[in-house]
């Protein structure tokens, strides 16, 4: 079986693919993000009381079936039971938040490559769709420090 990396690399993405939608320069939803109702999703689908992203608890001993039933159904759940602190957590967004808040110039020098995994770039995932993902994402693995160095020359510290 293949690893993710070997997975990447055999089916590289083309360059369209990989660079996400500059959020902060667009002023107006550009036709390749715009989704119909007929590409799955209606405006008010994910509203109202009924919308509740499913919870799961990883201390629960029917965890790993929750969690499957879970992505299957929605693709996506919230983990519980972790015991990771709620500071940790503000940290962490923080840095996230710093990190998709620095210019898109500077975000490209650490652009995911077209058979890569990790970096800066769209969801992989995106060329199964028929419009963009309104998405930028960042994927990690292996040295969190060299991404960070990639972004923030001096300064990269608080993001490891």
């Amino acid at each position: 079986m293949a690893t993710l990396s070997e997975a990447y690399r055999d089916n590289p993405l083309l360059l369209h693919h990989i660079i996400p939608l500059d959020f902060r320069s667009a002023r107006s939803v550009p036709e390749s993000h715009v989704w119909s109702p007929s590409d799955g999703f209606s405006s008010g689908e994910f509203s109202g009381e009924w919308f509740s992203l499913p919870v799961v608890d990883i201390t629960d001993r029917d965890a790993p079936e929750l969690m499957g039933r879970a992505c299957r159904s929605w693709g996506a759940f919230q983990l519980t039971g972790h015991g990771i602190s709620g500071r940790f957590m503000e940290e962490v967004e923080a840095e996230a938040r710093r990190l998709f808040g620095l210019p898109t110039e500077q975000k490209l020098k650490a652009l995911r490559s077209p058979g890569g995994a990790t970096g800066y770039g769209a969801a992989r995932i995106s060329p199964f769709f028929q419009k963009y993902m309104w998405h930028e994402g960042f994927t990690i693995m292996g040295s969190a420090e060299d991404h960070a160095r990639e972004l923030w020359p001096h300064g990269y510290q608080s993001f490891w």
